[in-house]
């Protein structure tokens, strides 16, 4: 009987999702195809990924493909449009419905055969669910049998498409990717169109990118079409960022993976031999020195040093792509080393938090190349992530002003103390236990304060351990032990010391509290992201935070917002974030005498000037030296640096010396250069005006290695383009520019020519003081001459071009981020 029914459906045009589904019908379509055109209300991920095999065998021959999809409630998948334009690329014309005043739910699919063609109308949008699995009732319209219909429905898809249509370009996209938010029912309830995990996949299935991953690969590869050889992947914990590196690494042979912890390396190889069982693996760390392994997982610490950075080992060309874990810890000595030792084809960082409070700069580790954020806002927006209930415990047991300050942190020995108070494990323990938490981590500043608490706890029937290294005490546990119980809840609370900032897994947790004062966004956005992992039946994360009037209180209602500090500063008129700031679904509750801490701490801040002079002599202490530009432009307060900016008197960087000089700070020799007319050239370099880094090479020319030109000619500027022009962070704008896209391939005419009509055509005329022409030279004018082999002009004239070559890539970031908000 059943097989007489299925014989009875297929003799028909009716698809009804009972016996037989859409997705067979397509498939046998694509194959005969010579145009395709899609209209459906919205596309998924799974449907994407369903079609896959089939986009891109149109895409392989050419055939003319045109989707026209919707945008209304967000319930197209961002995912989805990045996997459609990574498989069809410009061969594909893929656009958004515009008309904001009716309703969009079409579902159809529309193919042209060289003898006819066919239209399949109804239900099924492009998920896996409605083309394989669902009851969709669909409808095939055959164009011999019904020439009307058919060209009925193909002229009001022309109609639409062209007229009434937005074209998902990479901008659009973007733009689409970073404000869109995981649709929710108007009970709040989520929507669940395949969204959800797919239990059913294949095991093959399971190890290709998603979400995250897609868009980002996406980026990854624009960005090294641009010719960027390196580049930043921001993205929060819990959305696959060592699996982006894996998928990313696909087409290059030899890899270099650096983290700073064992267990960190560990888990990585595991993921690669995933992605890439075909490779070899090995480790270059303590003890262990692989050197012939198609991939290297090293730790910073062994291979930073300079003794291992040698042709012995690794020649400076060896590997073809290198991945920096966790990128915030590049700043250090180790990782520097590494990163500016190797020469690889692409550098990716990966980072789940950017932003230090201690101002050291990681973009500049990478020329501020960003290629793709998912900030803790957006992977809850998102749906990657759950959401988190916030409470700010107002914490008086400890005064932070009798703790003394070394370096800008507290007292390590004296924190501790303060912190071990029988006071304040009540506090702590009352508060936990107005909650029903099953699994939960607690950060604590060192062991005796982890074991302290843990006793506490313990003292009062509460099932607890401490885990961190180093010597054992009597309620410490190994982690994975530790683990393993708070899995089958044979203890209800771990307390830990920095063992859990980075490299956990634990879905299950539902509460995480944080037990000492928040000195840095990385650590307090990681302990944060501990427990935001998405488990079957966990709708939120608990977040107790105990907080007293410690020096960077205030910061907290900031980091909450889940942003980027390159994107807005962490001053603003409101102390505490408004619901519409927060990531969706995500609550907080500070107690009302919190507000008066933070309050009092932004009053106590000083003028803007002394800000700056502050913020200087910090730099200075912190790197030995007295800052060049460079140095302070890498190092500043991202927030200073943003509000100097706006206020012209008060930007150092408009004249550097003499910023130098008001605060005693020039040398005796320096000195001999104020109101020379060596120092208004240097003071031109810093302000002339760049849309362009084209005045830069002109400059580097003159410049020559140190060894100063007055006059330069047409040699002199092409070996200065090509060579800064080959920089790929210098190339991004040449590519970006119609007339200039395909400079790589520019002869020395060519250079010259956009030399002259740009950069010296404009240096002539806004700054003739020092330049002119003379017989095909371009010259700098002879008032220069006797400062030429000055060692502090040489010096000043270097660092100012390095100076504005870097504020150019700093800028350039916040406009590309601020562009899409």
């Amino acid at each position: 009987m059943e097989g007489t029914k299925d014989k009875l459906y297929r003799n028909t045009n009716c698809i009804t999702g009972i016996n037989d589904h859409l997705y067979s019908y397509i498939k046998a379509a694509i194959e005969k195809a010579i145009s395709v055109d899609i209209i459906v209300a919205f596309l998924m991920e799974s449907g994407v990924r369903l079609l896959e095999e089939d986009l891109k065998k149109i895409s392989k021959r050419n055939i003319p493909i045109r989707i026209l999809t919707g945008n209304y409630l967000n319930i197209t998948e961002p995912s989805a449009l990045y996997l459609i334009r990574s498989i069809l690329g410009d061969k594909g014309d893929v656009r958004f419905y515009a008309d904001k005043s009716r309703s969009f739910h079409p579902k159809a699919y529309m193919f042209n055969y060289k003898d006819g063609g066919e239209i399949f109308i109804g239900s099924s949008n492009i998920s896996k669910s409605a083309m394989t699995k669902g009851v969709e009732w669909n409808y095939r319209i055959n164009k011999k049998e019904n020439i009307k219909d058919f060209m009925t429905y193909k002229e009001i898809f022309q109609e639409l498409f062209y007229n009434n249509s937005i074209v998902i370009n990479d901008d659009e996209l973007r733009r689409y990717s970073i404000n869109w938010k995981k649709p929710k029912l108007s009970n709040g309830r989520e929507m669940n169109l395949d969204i959800k995990e797919d239990k059913t996949a294949k095991v093959t299935e399971l190890y290709k990118p998603r979400g995250a991953q897609i868009e980002a690969l996406y980026e990854l590869e624009n960005a090294r079409e641009s010719g960027i050889d390196k580049g930043l992947v921001v993205a929060a914990t819990g959305v696959g960022k060592t699996y982006l590196a894996a998928f990313d690494s696909k087409d290059y042979n030899k890899i270099l993976f650096v983290a700073h912890r064992e267990e960190i390396l560990k888990q990585a190889e595991e993921t690669f031999n995933t992605i890439r069982p075909d490779s070899k693996t090995g480790f270059f760390m303590g003890d262990n020195k692989n050197v012939y392994s198609d991939i290297i997982f090293a730790s910073a610490q062994t291979l930073g040093k300079e003794s291992y950075l040698n042709n012995k080992y690794f020649k400076p060309d060896h590997f073809d792509y290198i991945i920096i874990d966790e990128f915030h810890h590049a700043v250090a000595k180790s990782y520097r080393n590494i990163i500016e030792y190797f020469n690889p084809k692409f550098m990716l960082g990966l980072t789940a938090t950017p932003d230090r409070l201690d101002n050291k700069d990681i973009y500049e580790l990478c020329d501020y190349n960003v290629i793709y954020e998912a900030t803790l806002n957006v992977a809850i927006n998102k749906g990657w992530l759950v959401p988190f209930r916030y409470y700010g415990v107002y914490d008086d047991s400890v005064d932070y002003k009798g703790i003394d300050l070394v370096d800008g942190k507290y007292n390590k020995k004296q924190l501790e103390e303060a912190l071990s108070i029988n006071k304040r494990a009540n506090l702590i323990l009352k508060n936990y236990l107005k909650f029903s938490s099953n699994r939960a981590l607690g950060f604590c500043t060192s062991r005796e304060h982890a074991e302290f608490m843990a006793k506490y706890f313990n003292e009062n029937n509460v099932r607890a351990c401490s885990v961190y290294s180093g010597e054992q005490g009597t309620y410490s546990l190994e982690r994975n032990k530790a683990l393993e119980k708070l899995k089958n809840k044979e203890i209800n609370i771990i307390f830990s010391v920095d063992m859990f900032n980075e490299g956990l897994d634990i879905k299950s947790l539902d509460m995480v509290l944080f037990l000492r004062p928040t000195e840095s966004p990385t650590i307090f956005l990681q302990q944060l992201g501990r427990g935001l992992r998405k488990d079957t039946n966990k709708k939120y994360l608990n977040v107790l935070d105990f907080i007293g009037n410690y020096k960077k209180a205030h910061l907290i209602p900031f980091l909450l917002k889940g942003t980027s500090q390159h994107i807005k500063g962490s001053e603003g008129k409101n102390i505490i974030p408004r619901e519409e700031d927060l990531p969706e679904e995500c609550r907080i509750d500070f107690d009302f005498r919190l507000i008066d801490i933070f309050k009092k701490i932004s009053e106590e801040s000083k003028r803007f000037r002394d800000k700056i002079i502050e913020e200087y002599y910090r730099i200075k202490n912190e790197i030995d030296k007295r800052p060049s530009r460079v140095d302070m432009l890498t190092y500043m307060d991202n927030d200073i640096y943003n509000a100097m900016k706006k206020k012209s008197k008060n930007n150092i960087f408009k004249n550097y010396i003499g910023f130098l000089n008001k605060n005693k700070e020039l040398l005796e020799e320096e000195k001999n250069l104020l109101n020379t007319v060596a120092i208004d050239f240097i003071n031109m370099i810093e302000n002339t005006s760049m849309s362009k880094t084209y005045k830069m090479p002109v400059l580097l020319a003159f410049y020559n290695n140190g060894k100063i030109k007055m006059k330069i000619d047409d040699n002199d500027i092409y070996k200065s383009f090509k060579e800064f022009y080959s920089k790929g962070s210098n190339g991004i704008d040449m590519l970006r520019d119609k007339s200039t896209k395909n400079y790589k391939s520019w002869d020395k005419k060519q250079y010259v020519n956009l030399a002259k009509r740009n950069p010296i055509k404009y240096l002539k005329k806004t700054h003739s003081n020092f330049f002119y022409e003379e017989e095909g030279l371009f010259c700098l004018d002879n008032k220069l001459n006797e400062y030429i082999n000055n060692k502090v002009f040489i010096e000043q004239f270097k660092d100012a071009i390095n100076f504005r070559t870097k504020q150019f890539y700093k800028n350039r970031l916040n406009k590309y981020f601020s562009k899409y908000k």
